[in-house]
């Protein structure tokens, strides 16, 4: 097995710049911290996390609680596996393993995996429903950050985007393009980033002077057999639409196959904008007009905010970081 020494040699910085990469991060230049962490896996090199745990008394393990329930299918999204993937990163980069919960054995299951693992922090990611657990667990004083829902506690914060801002744009472009009746596939009313969206859709029209239509309202569920479905339903209605926001780019993509199902065509007949921004988005025909989100700044602000409320640097509570949006233009808008 590789030695601290060796690996110290082959970057060519001390023994204690390494030590620091492993038990302190933040206080090394963060391309020092890059070389260290790329050569030491290249080479075998594993820290010795037992002292550094008894050393420091934090376990570097954060848990993740992210829908959990095996009906539920959040684990596909590409969106939110993308959120994933960069949380992930961001906290590595900080020397922190992410330890996922798959905690869904009744009352009290978070805290007791919390415990368990002496978890220094807890990450949760929405699902739209309001877990009492959670909520315990965010006012119990555990570092906490929930990503897309905000939730209150002594030591707890939240990351979002600008969804209604963001769903603002995408309505305000579809009426500079010439649309006049503009629809909206939304995401769920119980989830925050629907509910947003909806609201900035609402907001945008009558910004615009534009009638605000029930008929031109369908929800959908944020993946790609909702928006097939409420798209069918709007084309069914009684005037149909010149243009459809989705509040998700699976359902954008779901509701163009309907529409090209109908005979009709993206964006002659129907412009669409979807919001998300995932890697499908620019491989469909025509390529899909989003809002895009800040995948990666979900990952660093919260993996940022986390250990800076581990490390007793952070204001307590720290204010929610809220990101912001932006539109990319494609083909179909």
């Amino acid at each position: 097995m590789a030695t601290i020494r060796e690996l110290a040699r082959q970057c060519g910085v001390s023994v204690a710049t390494v030590s620091r990469v492993f038990n302190n991060p933040e206080v090394v230049n963060p391309d020092t911290r890059q070389n260290v962490l790329r050569v030491a896996a290249r080479i075998g090199y594993l820290p010795n996390e037992s002292a550094r745990t008894l050393a420091t008394k934090k376990s570097y393990m954060i848990g993740l609680v992210w829908d959990t329930h095996h009906r539920r299918p959040g684990w596909r999204h590409p969106f939110l596996q993308e959120i994933l993937i960069g949380l992930k990163t961001a906290l590595s980069e900080r020397g922190y393993h992410l330890l996922m919960l798959a905690t869904s054995d009744g009352e009290g299951s978070h805290d007791r995996a919390v415990r368990r693992h002496n978890l220094d922090g807890v990450v949760f990611i929405d699902n739209g429903t309001q877990d009492p657990a959670l909520l315990r667990l965010a006012e119990s004083g555990v570092p906490c950050v929930s990503l897309d829902r905000p939730i209150t506690g002594p030591r707890a914060t939240h990351v979002i985007s600008d969804n209604a801002g963001g769903a603002r744009t995408a309505v305000e472009h579809l009426y500079e393009r010439g649309r006049r009746a503009i629809a909206t596939i939304a995401g769920p009313g119980r989830t925050v980033p629907g509910a947003e969206r909806l609201a900035g859709y609402r907001a945008a029209l009558a910004g615009l002077g534009l009638p605000a239509r029930d008929g031109l309202v369908v929800e959908g569920d944020f993946y790609l057999s909702g928006g097939y479905a409420a798209m069918r339903r709007l084309l069914e209605a009684d005037e149909r639409p010149d243009a459809v926001f989705a509040a998700g780019d699976e359902m954008a993509i779901g509701a163009m196959r309907a529409i090209a199902e109908a005979g009709l065509k993206v964006p002659e007949d129907i412009a669409v904008v979807g919001f998300d921004d995932i890697e499908l988005a620019a491989l469909v025909q025509p390529g899909l007009t989003t809002v895009a989100q800040d995948k990666a700044g979900f990952g660093t602000a919260a993996a940022a905010t986390l250990v800076a409320m581990i490390d007793g640097t952070a204001a307590v509570p720290p204010p929610p970081s809220v990101l912001p949006t932006a539109l990319i233009v494609r083909g179909t808008a």
